[in-house]
């Protein structure tokens, strides 16, 4: 819905009077939030703590390049977060593949394989990527589609299914080391931020079910081909400006509390901001430090959400050594492989950036270690990289870049509502169905949104609904 699509100002009970949202958090939770409140007519207020939106998918300038903290993407089957980018007008700038297609290097074999699908009905679009996988053996391959039938059949809602890790399920299921190391960690780790063997089974049945066994071209995936600032810090200012959202940067929410007329008071130094309804969209500690008594049940149950990091390693050689835009690679350290090249505005040469996901093993290794580590992988699986000259490298650290999505954490993920009557949850973290991405945050403040104006009495407009 667009600004002149709005819904006519004054509250349903013909006050005249506009209601009043304070949005806490400019990650894409906030942001969707905001966005959504506005375009049903409230008074909105947009706070963040840094001096940008984006959250924790953000770009930042390194001397002439301009650099994302770490590769995001997202697939077809992402509708929340397409809807996003199309509310920004953003879509152009992160177009989706025609069609899943990733290569796939084996560092030890010396072998490249594709995952790929065709136009055929699920699962047969994946059966011929699947029967000339290299990767695997041929009893393999045919363990692998038994495992993904078995898994079809799994409701990934089902909580006792929450309580299982998927490692120990897939290995029931006759899958090998290999196989999971090959195809199930590829995908997974990515998706979930974990090995299988620490991953909650009803979030990697959500993952697969979804990206892999709903539609045939569920799992194409598309990213950013500027930074990402310019679409989630960038886009979205403009966004939400037009919308009418008073966005504040470098403002920190100290308190949360009830006003004296039923509504609430949200504290920044130096300012006290009123509001009828609050939709708090930060991270699960922060949001247990604002938590209102008595606002949720259990609020030490969010200090339960442990958080999971992810290491990105950025080169840039003095020439071209990768042809492809990505990759993913086996028998090395390395997971995933982007070309970054033109969207950081290098004018010569190449710039690389590995994204390595679950990597608590990593995390505070030192830049020099690293560097001895990745450089050797990166020419083992790139022969151009032979005598090419690294001009910089350089590492970024999300140390809590997602929720750990152990066995047993969608019992700990809260819903948007809170018994407090104007104070809604928003945030990846919260209990969307979906792993820590950007689709995840997305749903959250949409739903966030939904409920807010549901209380207000207010239609909330069919791109709305589309979204989730």
């Amino acid at each position: 819905m667009r600004q002149d699509d709005r819904q006519p100002e004054g509250d349903a009970d013909g006050s005249g009077k506009r209601s009043s949202a304070v949005v806490v958090g400019g990650g894409l939770a906030g942001i969707t939030s905001a966005l959504a409140l506005a375009d049903a007519g409230l008074d909105v207020t947009l706070l963040e703590g840094r001096p940008r939106l984006g959250g924790l998918a953000f770009s930042f300038q390194r001397g002439e390049l301009t650099v994302d903290n770490g590769q995001h993407v997202y697939l077809r089957c992402c509708t929340a977060y397409r809807w996003f980018l199309d509310r920004v007008e953003g879509a152009h700038l992160a177009p989706l593949q025609e069609r899943l297609d990733v290569p796939v290097l084996d560092a030890d074999r010396h072998r490249l394989g594709r995952l790929r699908r065709t136009a055929l009905p699920v699962p047969l679009h994946l059966a011929a990527s699947l029967a000339t996988y290299p990767h695997l053996s041929l009893a393999e391959r045919a363990a692998v589609g038994r495992a993904a039938l078995a898994l079809k059949g799994l409701d990934p809602a089902d909580p006792a299914l929450d309580s299982q890790d998927f490692g120990s399920w897939l290995a029931a299921r006759g899958q090998s080391k290999r196989a999971i190391e090959a195809l199930w960690d590829l995908v997974g780790v990515a998706t979930l931020n974990a090995v299988a063997g620490d991953a909650s089974l009803g979030l990697a049945a959500m993952v697969f079910k979804t990206g892999l066994l709903s539609d045939p071209g569920a799992a194409d995936i598309g990213w950013a081909r500027v930074p990402l600032g310019d679409i989630h810090d960038g886009l979205a200012r403009k966004a939400l400006d037009s919308a009418g959202v008073r966005t504040e940067l470098r403002a920190r929410v100290t308190s949360i509390s009830r006003s004296e007329n039923g509504g609430w008071r949200v504290e920044v130094p130096g300012e006290t901001i009123p509001a009828d309804t609050v939709v708090l969209a930060v991270p699960q500690a922060e949001t247990h430090d604002l938590l209102p008594d008595g606002a949720l049940d259990e609020p030490d149950r969010l200090l339960g959400i442990e958080t999971a990091p992810i290491l990105n390693i950025h080169v840039v050689y003095d020439r071209k050594v990768l042809k492809r835009p990505f990759f993913a690679a086996l028998g090395t350290p390395v997971q995933w492989v982007f070309d970054r090249t033109d969207a950081s505005g290098l004018a010569a040469g190449q710039y690389l950036a590995v994204s390595q996901s679950a990597a608590q093993d990593e995390i505070d290794a030192p830049v020099a270690a690293l560097r001895e580590r990745y450089l050797p992988e990166l020419e083992r699986l790139l022969p151009a990289a032979h005598g090419a000259r690294v001009l910089d490298f350089f590492v970024t650290r999300e140390r809590t870049a997602t929720f750990a999505p152990t066995p047993g954490v969608g019992r700990l993920r809260p819903g948007a509502h809170t018994n407090a009557s104007g104070l809604y949850l928003a945030g990846a973290w919260t209990a969307t169905g979906w792993p820590a991405t950007m689709e995840s945050a997305v749903r959250s403040g949409i739903t966030a949104a939904r409920a807010a104006l549901t209380a207000l009495d207010r239609p909330h407009g069919h791109l709305f609904e589309e979204a989730a």
